[in-house]
């Protein structure tokens, strides 16, 4: 616990926090790269697209690993307590995952099934005009 404690009183957490900021830092300019360099991708080339997406996705989940890790100073916790909040996070992640398949997977077979289905908000509203009632205006 000393240790600890002379640490941060001899500036080793504001080492700690630079290097950090850095991190992630570089980190968003790749991403940032990444995306105006996939901007000039023509659509016929998705597979590169995917990919370039894919890497963007990975280095998002590193930010976010630097960001819990050592700004919620999960880092220098105890085993048990990173495992309280990363297996709900995990269990959210999956549940939303399994929803949105879930959803598009109610949506196909309503389309096979129905093929003249037509989603309601894709259905254009005749706009009718206001006509005044009883003579007055």
């Amino acid at each position: 616990m000393e240790h600890t404690h002379a640490e941060h009183q001899s500036g080793g957490g504001t080492k700690e926090i630079w290097k950090v900021t850095i991190i992630l830092s570089v980190l968003t300019i790749v991403e940032l790269v990444l995306g105006f360099l996939m901007i000039g991708i023509p659509l016929e080339r998705e597979g590169l697209r995917l990919l370039i997406k894919g890497v963007i996705v990975i280095l998002m989940m590193a930010k976010a690993f630097y960001i819990v890790a050592y700004f919620m100073h999960l880092k220098h916790e105890i085993r048990n307590l990173i495992m309280t909040i990363v297996v709900p996070l995990a269990l959210f992640i999956w549940f939303i995952i399994a929803f949105l398949y879930d959803g598009n997977s109610f949506k196909n077979l309503r389309n096979t099934y129905d093929p003249h289905f037509k989603e309601q908000s894709t259905i254009k509203v005749e706009k009718k005009e206001h006509k005044p009632e009883g003579g007055k205006h």
